[in-house]
């Protein structure tokens, strides 16, 4: 009977343990994918500024394994839509990372980290409060 008992606790500190190790991986993996998509944002600016110092109306863009050319107008307007979607792919991780890290801290038992949740003001609610400290 104590060897069941036994075996019953080691089996659920193993999942205890695989599930704070998925979490973590889960964390770290997000991290990486933050920073890949910063630097392919980066390349964007790059890009973008090259295209702004050229003079021709044409150029050569890579897109994936494939080198186009297109007009510089249009290879502008791709990396502008490519940096949108970086930076909306890149908001989402980081909320998305919050949420994990306060998961992470509520499986190791420990409190959630303090002001990881907080979000910025409005541009509105930054307006009130100029307006109620300008009344005074």
């Amino acid at each position: 009977m104590q060897f069941f008992r036994v075996m019953k606790e080691q089996r659920e500190m193993l999942d205890y343990l695989q599930k704070v190790e998925e979490k973590a991986g889960e964390i770290l993996t997000d991290r990486q994918e933050i920073v890949a998509l910063d630097k392919r944002r980066n390349d964007d600016r790059v890009g973008m500024r090259a295209l702004q110092k050229q003079n021709d109306d044409k150029c050569w863009i890579t897109v994936g394994p494939l080198l186009l050319k297109m007009s510089a107008e249009k290879a502008e307007d791709l990396l502008l839509q490519d940096q949108r979607d970086c930076d909306i792919e890149v908001n989402k991780l980081r909320s998305n990372l919050k949420i994990k890290v306060n998961e992470l801290r509520d499986l190791e038992h420990t409190p959630p980290v303090s002001g990881l949740m907080l979000k910025p003001m409005s541009h509105a609610e930054m307006s009130a409060i100029n307006q109620s400290i300008g009344k005074q």
